[in-house]
């Protein structure tokens, strides 16, 4: 079966246009489907007679696959959501539900990656050597001053900023509005920047070559392109940016809970795991620097 056929199973399309009206992004729109045609293509039967037996069996394969749990986590949450909405709307009884008995695999805690100042100030230096050198830079000084998703970051428009209070509305996942700020240094390069900066036919505030609308993989591009003339260790993407400024924050005294707001975590769980960051630092460096941690032979 391919993928134009899949698509015109009524299930499928009912649930289409039920999650079409959901606001998601393009990105979990067609995860949502590929989950599903995968599902469907290693079942090969009714998408209705499914059984726990076929749920686990399929899990077996994408175990002996050795999928990522965090991809395996994602293909259930898919046949979660898929399944109730199949129970809710009546094409299957409750009875028949095939996931109850599913657990989700457990992740591996990793603690964030960020990078110090000095080599944040290596970045900074460097993005201005290029022909479009103060878009480059402002695109890092707005990661790290305010910790937006890359995803936000390309869809900020012009009017979105504050400019009296340098603070930015921004609409996070979920479409929901936060308030986000940014300090002198992104301001002034701000300023310099829409003045050189035409837009051609919409109002987002980061531009490409040609004045259309700068998108997350021109903004991966971008910071890539910086990292390959510098030396350092750690590999820096946009979140890489935005665990830096969490990061900074903590350790500069901030609540946690405003943390959490400024990048909108819905669950303070999400924030804590950059404490454990913070302590894993202080540790090492209480290791590296305490002259009596070890005793002497």
């Amino acid at each position: 079966m391919d993928k134009e056929e899949f698509l015109k199973i009524n299930v499928i399309n009912d649930f289409i246009s039920y999650i079409s009206k959901k606001n998601y992004s393009i990105n979990t729109y067609n995860s949502y489907l590929n989950d599903l045609y995968n599902f469907k293509i290693f079942i090969k039967k009714d998408l209705t007679k499914v059984t726990f037996e076929d749920v686990k069996d399929y899990l077996d394969y994408l175990n002996l696959k050795k999928e990522k749990p965090s991809s395996v986590r994602r293909k259930i949450s898919s046949l979660k959501s898929f399944y109730k909405f199949l129970y809710k709307n009546g094409y299957i009884e409750k009875r028949d539900y095939p996931l109850t008995k599913v657990a989700y695999p457990k992740m591996e805690k990793r603690l964030p990656k960020f990078i110090y100042y000095n080599d944040l100030l290596e970045i900074i230096n460097e993005s201005t050597k290029d022909k479009d050198g103060v878009r480059d830079r402002l695109i890092i000084e707005m990661l790290y001053a305010t910790g937006v998703r890359v995803s936000e970051l390309v869809n900020i428009k012009i009017n979105d900023i504050d400019f009296n209070n340098r603070r930015i509305i921004v609409l996070g996942k979920g479409n929901k509005e936060r308030i986000v700020y940014y300090g002198e240094y992104a301001e002034e390069v701000l300023k310099e920047y829409l003045k050189t900066h035409e837009r051609k036919n919409h109002n987002y505030l980061f531009v490409n070559a040609k004045g259309g609308k700068l998108t997350d993989r021109g903004v991966r591009y971008i910071i890539d392109n910086i990292m390959s003339k510098l030396s350092v260790k750690v590999h820096v993407t946009p979140h890489v940016l935005r665990h830096t400024f969490a990061t900074d924050m903590l350790n500069n005294g901030c609540d946690i809970k405003v943390v959490q707001e400024l990048l909108g975590h819905s669950s303070l769980k999400a924030t804590e795991i950059y404490t454990h960051v913070t302590n894993e630092h202080l540790k090492k460096v209480y290791y590296e620097c305490f002259p009596r941690r070890d005793r002497d032979e």
